[in-house]
Parts: C-alpha cells; sequence; structure tokens
C-alpha cells in the first residue's frame, strides 16, 4: 500500500557529507511526502563494518522502511538479509534494503543508476575496450553496467588480486567467457594504450580520500573517463584527464538515477530524475563552496 510518511536511511562510513538525505527529501517534498532520512554512520557509531547486521535489524526494529548501504557494507550486508532481488544476487552486492512485510530484501540500484548515467552523458562513447579500476562493491555493479550497455571487454584492475579476479570470474559466468578479466596496478600503463576508456571506481578522490587512482601521465585523449566519485563532483581525476583532452562523465548523474531508483523502491512513486538532477548540481555546488571555505 502507498503511504504518505516514510522513514529510510543511509548506512556506510565516513557518510557525514552525503548528499542522499537532501536528494531523497527534495524530491519527497515535491510529491508531497513526509520523509525523513537518517545517516547511520559507522565511524561516528565507533562500530566496525561487521556491524551492518545488527544495523540492519535495529533498523527494522524501529520502523524504517529501507535503508540504502554504501562503502564498506555493500558486500557484508549480504548475509544479513532475508531475500535478494535478482540484479543483487548476481551482483554480489546490496545498495538498497527495503523492510516488506518484516522481511529485509536487499536490491541494488547502483547498476541501473550508471547504466542511465553513462547513456545520458557519453552516449557515443566507443566501448570496445574498457579498463575499471575497482572492484568492490560499486565495482561490481557498473562492470555489470558496463557489460549491459554492450561493453565488448572489460579489464578489471584492483589493489587486491583476489577481488578483482573474483569479480571477472563472476563477469564471464553472467556474460560469457572472455567479456572480462583481471590485471594487476602494474599493467595499466599497457591496458590504458590501447583502451577506450576508464571507469573509476574506487573511493579515491573522494573529500575523504583526495588523489588520483592513477598516475596522471597514463591519461591521453583517445581515452573517455567516468567516474563513480560524486563529492566532489569535479574529482582530481577529472580535472586531470579534461585537462589532457579526454571526454569526462562525473558521478553525479549515477547518484541521481541510483538515488531514483531506490526511491521508487522505497515509497511505490515514480521520482522524477530531471528534477533531481538539477538538485544535485545545486548541492554539490554548495558543498563544494562549503569546503573551499573552510
Amino acid at each position: 500500500m502507498v503511504k504518505d510518511s516514510y522513514l529510510v536511511g543511509l548506512i556506510g562510513a565516513g557518510i557525514g557529507p552525503s548528499l542522499s538525505p537532501a536528494l531523497h527529501e527534495r524530491e519527497a517534498d515535491r510529491q508531497g511526502l513526509r520523509y525523513l532520512y537518517r545517516l547511520i554512520d559507522i565511524d561516528s557509531l565507533g562500530v566496525g563494518p561487521e556491524a551492518v547486521g545488527d544495523l540492519v535489524r535495529a533498523a527494522r526494529d524501529l520502523g524504517f522502511d529501507g535503508l540504502n548501504i554504501t562503502h564498506p557494507c555493500k558486500q557484508l550486508v549480504i548475509g544479513h538479509l532475508d531475500a535478494l532481488a535478482p540484479q543483487a544476487e548476481a551482483l554480489g552486492a546490496v545498495n538498497t534494503v527495503v523492510f516488506d512485510g518484516g522481511r529485509a530484501v536487499g536490491h541494488n540500484t547502483d547498476v541501473t543508476g550508471f547504466a542511465a548515467s553513462f547513456a545520458r552523458g557519453l552516449p557515443d562513447a566507443p566501448l570496445e575496450r574498457v579498463v575499471q579500476l575497482g572492484a568492490g562493491g560499486a565495482g561490481a555493479a557498473v562492470a555489470h553496467a558496463m557489460l549491459t550497455l554492450g561493453a565488448g571487454h572489460v579489464t578489471v584492475v584492483d589493489a587486491l588480486p583476489d577481488r578483482s579476479a573474483d569479480l571477472a570470474a563472476s563477469l564471464n559466468r553472467h556474460f560469457g567467457a572472455g567479456r572480462a578479466a583481471a590485471a594487476a596496478p602494474d599493467r595499466l600503463a599497457a591496458l590504458l594504450d590501447g583502451a577506450d576508456g576508464i571507469v573509476h571506481a574506487t573511493p579515491t578522490g573522494m573529500a575523504a580520500h583526495p588523489g588520483l587512482p592513477l598516475p596522471g601521465e597514463l591519461l591521453h585523449p583517445g581515452l573517455w573517463v567516468a567516474e563513480v566519485v560524486y563529492r566532489p563532483l569535479e574529482t582530481e581525476l577529472l580535472r586531470a584527464a579534461r585537462g589532457v583532452g579526454c571526454a569526462v562523465l562525473d558521478g553525479g548523474g549515477m547518484a541521481v538515477f541510483q538515488a531514483a531508483d531506490a526511491f521508487r523502491l522505497f515509497t511505490g512513486r515514480e521520482p522524477d530524475a530531471s528534477r533531481m538532477l538539477a538538485d544535485i548540481a545545486e548541492l554539490a555546488g554548495a558543498a563544494g563552496a562549503a569546503g573551499a571555505r573552510s
């Protein structure tokens, strides 16, 4: 049954600057809903990511309608849920939990969110050879999105070799043998020399993790660069890529489209993504200005 009052939240680490509460609450307000979005920051609580199960159970007991899940809990949360939607099960990562009749059901809106953002922002980008940095929860989602969009081959690079190998194996099982491979970071120079584009799916570049995720000299004008990080919208990677002539896509679109899909799951109502895109531009700009003054 569609209601007009909702309590939702976000579980993750270092999420104080998150724009998700404002993004959700603005759209809910426009739709005449009473909608409260709470941050549940494991750093502020002084607990580790292994506490995610207790936090999910507490949220359910307190009457939450649902939760978003972010780094570093997207994979750990799975063992504490009652069921998974097919896409979340295929990915092995959850970013949205809906409490439905006492059951906690895991979904993943990162895949659809990134796919919608990429199709909108880089519609004509060549996709034959894609290099992806990061094989965590967000990395699994965007790799699935890239192959769903028609990428010929995705090479996954991660500092943890087992993690990139596991993701590549999962992608090949899902999309067919030979569609994905894992590689060590020391192969980046050779990989990027012949690649069409880079997808960046690590925390590097976030306000709490500044810096470049790869040596800047490896960027060249023949690459497009798509970013998952959206705080800030203009990461060091995007600045460097734009500086050498790459086509770029910031993480704001993915943040909006995954939030819109989560809003739909929580409320059963259709969000207006175009309004939310305007919201993220305003909110991220205001956050950037505040950071510059601090």
